[in-house]
């Protein structure tokens, strides 16, 4: 799987976002070490603090179905670029190595990748 299939993967995830509030639609695809390619959405809420990001979704339907092993993510917005959010890198790094991929940008023609450990250095691990 190449970091552009990915991210195409994430593009067509976004259109099931669920954003009426910020009108701020994410997607996200989530690549298992298994081959197998989870996807997700930002679900806002009226209760701001009960949404839930694109990333933390797709990772919670990869472990909900007993994966464990994750290579990289690739994450879209209709506003461009998407890094994603501390409490999502915070989430994240519950379940990978410092080594993780994560995908982002503008466009597929654009696209810049970082690992966990650029996103969240010094983090903080049990």
């Amino acid at each position: 799987m190449t970091e552009r299939e990915l991210y195409e993967k994430a593009l067509s995830a976004m259109q099931n976002a669920y954003a009426p509030y910020s009108k701020f639609t994410v997607g996200a695809a989530l690549l298992a070490s298994s081959g197998h390619i989870y996807t997700g959405v930002n679900v806002e809420n009226a209760s701001y603090g009960a949404t839930i990001c694109a990333e933390r979704t797709a990772f919670v339907k990869a472990i909900s179905e007993g994966e464990r092993n994750f290579e990289a993510i690739a994450i879209v917005s209709g506003e461009g670029k998407a890094w994603p959010c501390g409490i999502c890198r915070q989430f994240m790094l519950e379940f990978v190595e410092d080594d993780f991929n994560i995908i982002t940008g503008d466009s597929i023609e654009s696209l810049e990748m970082r690992t966990m450990k650029e996103l969240l250095p010094e983090a903080f691990r049990l």
